[in-house]
Parts: structure tokens; sequence; C-alpha cells
């Protein structure tokens, strides 16, 4: 009994310790400018000053809305081809595929930094430079790899009798893709939707760099923008960036009790 109290002591002295930041985060936002300082850092506020998350989501909200369109397009494209990729690679057998495999989860290991010039004339020169859709496609296909990975770990465990026995049915590749493997797919998609949406959500560099024009741009270069300036209300940062993580946050909170069950899934036999 004391054992578990000591244990679960721990654990709760580990979590406040990681929530200041949080904690700082809050406060900050709820500070009127001449109230931050130095000296009151970890001070509660004298008087709450909500304004800042008005103002944060009056200054944020188109660029909340670019990031919405960019995460939500770019997920759901990645998602789906990785889920074709993987049941290619799966269950349809062919010559080369034992090096396709290796050769895409190698794009996994590539640093962003490494791709960045080439990546960035590339997407130039196919007329999409400083756009929205330019970011997406390069999300999709940087996205490929894990979506890959994912889906065709969890189709290996799809026996293959139900595959051949649509085939006997007379389905094809879509027919046994939409009927038989696809409605099984309900936990993949749950991790790769998670798990792509808060890396794009997040991703600062390819946006930064990729996307010119400023009404373009997502969530995460303008905050940055916001706080890179020598006078900077801090309300306003510490607002705009617990605004951006609310989604992110909301989608572990409805979905991350799926996310360990869907890694799982198909892992163990019987």
């Amino acid at each position: 009994m004391m054992g578990r109290i000591v244990q679960y002591g721990v654990l709760f002295l580990a979590t406040l310790f990681f929530l200041l930041p949080v904690y700082l985060v809050i406060i900050t936002a709820l500070k009127e400018p001449s109230a931050i300082t130095l000296k009151d850092t970890w001070r509660l506020p004298e008087r709450w000053y909500w304004e800042s998350f008005s103002q944060a989501w009056t200054a944020f909200l188109p660029k909340l809305q670019n990031s919405f369109f960019l995460t939500i397009i770019a997920t759901i494209l990645s998602a789906l081809l990785g889920s074709l990729n993987g049941y290619v690679l799966a269950k349809w057998k062919f010559p080369g595929a034992n090096i396709v495999f290796p050769l895409m989860l190698f794009g996994m290991f590539i640093p962003y930094q490494a791709v960045l010039i080439p990546l960035f004339q590339f997407v130039r020169d196919i007329g999409l430079g400083g756009t929205l859709w330019g970011l997406i496609l390069v999300h999709v296909v940087y996205g490929l790899p894990i979506t890959t990975l994912i889906f065709r770990n969890y189709y290996a465990e799809i026996p293959d009798e139900m595959i051949e026995a649509g085939r006997i049915d007379g389905a094809g590749f879509f027919g046994i893709y939409s009927r038989i493997v696809f409605p099984l797919s309900v936990p993949g998609f749950v991790v790769v939707i998670i798990w792509q949406f808060t890396q794009i959500w997040n991703e600062f560099l390819f946006a930064v760099t990729l996307v010119s024009s400023p009404a373009n741009q997502p969530i995460t270069v303008a905050l940055a923008q916001l706080a890179g300036g020598e006078a900077v209300k801090w309300n306003l940062p510490m607002a705009g960036a617990l605004l951006a993580a609310l989604p992110t946050l909301l989608v572990y909170i409805f979905l991350g009790r799926y996310f360990i069950r869907g890694l799982l899934a198909g892992s163990v036999k019987g």
C-alpha cells in the first residue's frame, strides 16, 4: 500500500513538472501587456485579460483557416494513398516489391533540410510555388512512407483466404479493396489520421520556406512572425499558441484512446 502511494506521489509531481510550461502559457495569455514582466512571470494575473484571446482570434483566423484546409486535405490524401500502397505491398505481390518497400521507407529517414532546396525548385517549376496546394503536395509525398508502413503491416494480418474469396467471386483490385480491405481499415486510419494531422498542423520549416504569400501561410508561420519583433506583446503569442494547439489537443482527446489500439491492431495473431 505504501509503495503504491509513493508511486502515485512521484507520478503526480512529474505531472506538475511537465505542466509548468502550460501554466506559464495560460497565465501569460491572461495578463495585460503592461503586467508581463520577468519578475512577475510565475504570478497569477491581478486582472484576467480575456481580450488576448479575442485579439489573437481576429489576427490568426485566416491562418487557422489555411491550417485547417492544408491539414485536412493533406491528411486525407496521404491516408488514402498510404492505404492503397499498403494494400498492394501486402496482398498483391509483384516483381521488385521487396525492393520498392525498403526504398519507400528510406524516405522516412531523409531530413527536411537535406531536400529543402531541390524541393523548393521542384514546387516552383510545376507552378505551385508559394501556394497551399504546393505545401499539400509536399506533405502528402513526405507522409507516404509512414502511412504505407502502418497500413502494410496492418493489412499483412488480413487472412489471404478473404482476398482469394473476393477474387473467386469476381471482384477485381478495387472491388476487393472497397468491399473487404477498406471496411477493415478503421483502426489503421485512426492511427494515420492522428499521426498525420499532428505532424502537418505543427510543421514549420516547409511552411515558412515554400509558402511566400502571407495570405497562404498557416498558423505556425503567423505565430513565429508575431513573436519575432523587438517589442512583443507576449500575451498575444501565448493566446495564439493556445488557439493553435487546441485542434490537435481535441483530436487526441476524442481519438487518443483508439491510437494505441490501432497501433496494436493486427500485431497479435489469434
